[in-house]
This record gives C-alpha cells, sequence and structure tokens, in this order.
C-alpha cells in the first residue's frame, strides 16, 4: 500500500491560521492569541472565522476563499479549524486540490471537516490530522491530554515505531482481537456516509477505518454501518478503531459493532477518545499504522511529518 506523504512539521514559534470551513462560532480573539503565544505560536486569523450565514460561517465563497489562502500562503505553517458543525461538504466541488497538493502542511479538524480529511486523502495524498478545533477544544479547557496529543504529533515528538498514547482512565475494549497493518482513514461516521456515491467517497482499500459520532441513536448508528457494509466498503478494510460515540451506552455499542464486523474477520478496537470528547486525541489520517486490537494498541509505521 502506497504511504501518504507526511508533512512539513509545525516548528518552533510557527505560524498556525485558523479557518471555518463549516460553522460559526463566537471566537474570543484575545484569548485565543494569548493561548497560542504561551505554547509558542503565533495566530492569523481569517476574514470568514467572523462571519456568520445562518448555519454557515459565512458565504461559501468565503469560506472557500479562506481554505485556498491558507494553504496557499507560505508563511502558515499548519492550518486549524474553528469548530465543525456543518457545511464543508458544500465546498468540496470547488476546491483547488491541485493547490492543496502542492502546499502540504498539517491541517487540523473533526466532526464535519471529516470531509476534507476525506477529499484531502484522495486527492492530495498528504496525512492530515483528526483533532482539535479551536473553540471546542484547544480553548475548552479539555483535559491535557488534548493538547499534548496535538502538538506532539504536529511537532514530530513522535516518529514511525512509536506507539499513540492512550489515557488509562478511560480503558480500550476489544470487540475483535487480531493485528492489522493499513492506512488510518475516516472520522465522523455520519460524514462518511453522507459521501458515499460521490467522487469524494472513502477510499476504503486496504483501510483501518476510525469511526466517531455525537447526537446519534444506536439504531441510526446501526443504519450508517450497514450503509457502508451494503455499499461494500467494509469488506474492503484492513481493521476498524472506534472512537467516542457520545450519548451511545457503550456496551450496546460493543454489541453492534461486534454484529457488524465479526462475520469479517478483521480487528476491532473500540472506545479510543477522539471526536466529541475530553480529552480529544490527535489521530494522522492517512497515514500508515499497525492496529493490535488484542493488546489495545496503535502504532506509527512511518513519520507523519518532516522537519525542513
Amino acid at each position: 500500500m502506497t504511504p501518504h506523504h507526511p508533512v512539513p512539521a509545525l516548528p518552533h514559534e510557527g505560524l498556525i491560521a485558523v479557518i471555518a470551513p463549516a460553522g460559526p462560532a463566537p471566537l474570543d480573539t484575545e484569548k485565543a492569541i494569548q493561548w497560542m503565544r504561551a505554547r509558542g505560536h503565533e495566530l492569523r486569523i481569517f476574514p470568514g472565522v467572523y462571519e456568520k450565514d445562518g448555519y454557515l460561517a459565512g458565504p461559501d465563497e468565503i469560506r472557500l476563499n479562506d481554505l485556498h489562502a491558507a494553504f496557499a500562503d507560505p508563511e502558515i505553517n499548519a492550518i486549524i479549524c474553528l469548530r465543525g458543525g456543518y457545511g464543508t461538504p458544500r465546498l468540496l466541488d470547488r476546491i483547488d486540490f491541485d493547490l492543496i497538493r502542492r502546499n502540504p502542511k498539517p491541517f487540523v479538524g473533526y466532526s464535519d471537516i471529516t470531509a476534507l480529511h476525506l477529499a484531502i486523502s484522495r486527492y492530495a495524498g498528504f496525512v492530515t490530522f483528526h483533532g482539535p478545533l479551536l473553540n471546542a477544544d484547544l480553548l475548552g479547557d479539555k483535559e491535557p491530554p488534548t493538547v499534548t496529543s496535538f502538538f506532539s504529533l504536529l511537532r514530530g515528538q513522535l516518529k514511525a515505531g512509536d506507539v499513540l498514547s492512550h489515557p488509562a482512565a478511560y480503558p480500550l475494549t476489544t470487540v475483535e482481537p487480531g493485528i492489522a497493518h493499513g492506512r488510518l482513514l475516516g472520522g465522523n461516521l455520519s460524514m462518511i456516509a453522507a459521501t458515499m456515491g460521490t467522487p469524494y467517497q472513502i477510499d476504503a482499500e486496504g483501510v483501518i477505518l476510525f469511526i466517531e459520532d455525537v447526537n446519534e441513536p444506536l439504531y441510526r448508528i446501526d443504519r450508517l454501518l450497514t450503509q457502508l457494509r451494503l455499499a461494500g466498503t467494509l469488506a474492503k478494510l484492513r481493521g476498524v478503531l472506534v472512537g467516542d460515540v457520545a450519548g451511545v451506552d457503550v456496551e450496546a455499542l460493543n454489541r453492534l459493532l461486534k454484529q457488524t464486523f465479526a462475520p469479517l474477520r478483521i480487528p476491532v478496537l473500540s472506545g479510543w477518545r477522539s471526536g466529541h470528547c475530553d480529552p480529544n486525541l490527535t489521530l494522522p489520517m492517512g497515514a500508515l499504522v499497525t492496529l493490535d486490537a488484542g493488546e489495545k494498541k496503535l502504532m506509527l509505521e512511518q513519520d507523519v511529518v518532516v522537519s525542513l
């Protein structure tokens, strides 16, 4: 399997862009700037962050222009999204993926931002990061592993062969034991399903699928997984890593996961604290990893960033 390209590491005192490709949220600009300065970085906040158009953070054109400008600007070392919500899929068929491919850099977000992780994976071929949003996570006083995980991956402190740490306070569950090697890809389950049948759907061949969700009762999770099964997506997978599925009973969820994945005879590990949860750990999308569901470990098989 061809690995996705690593991206340039976030350097010491590197500049981080803030964009809002999905929904709006009020931003305490001074708090955001001081928070990031305290950790050695400056912020460049793009115009769409201060826009609001109903449930969107400004008109499509502004959100699209911010996305393009953040990637194109050579001074910017990483990009973090303000929030999720909804709106990212509206941009997909207007994105200049040649521009993005020519300007790889760490791109971070989750929830609705999953649409961009899938699209960049398919059309630009470099690693992105399913990780904290600026408002809800970094400025939201989430547990320390949220910030530690974010910076350790973006700064290159974790290398090929390293095991991604998971807080012992949140035990993981082996749904199906086994070891799998593949590209880690996925994100929000509802968004993965919403892009099926489009040119931006997940390329699942040889993938270790990561899924998480929020505000979806168990029967809807069942429906979404069944959609992926009927589409032939699940049959292509090598393994599954399940993140937080907020609001769903854990035992009931694990029963559903066993029903869904046991016939495929692939390893499934559940309970990874990534997504709409606290802490919210960062995961490298598109990176080659090894999932050992029995030992409850996830190990990097490639460097996800490179120092220039």
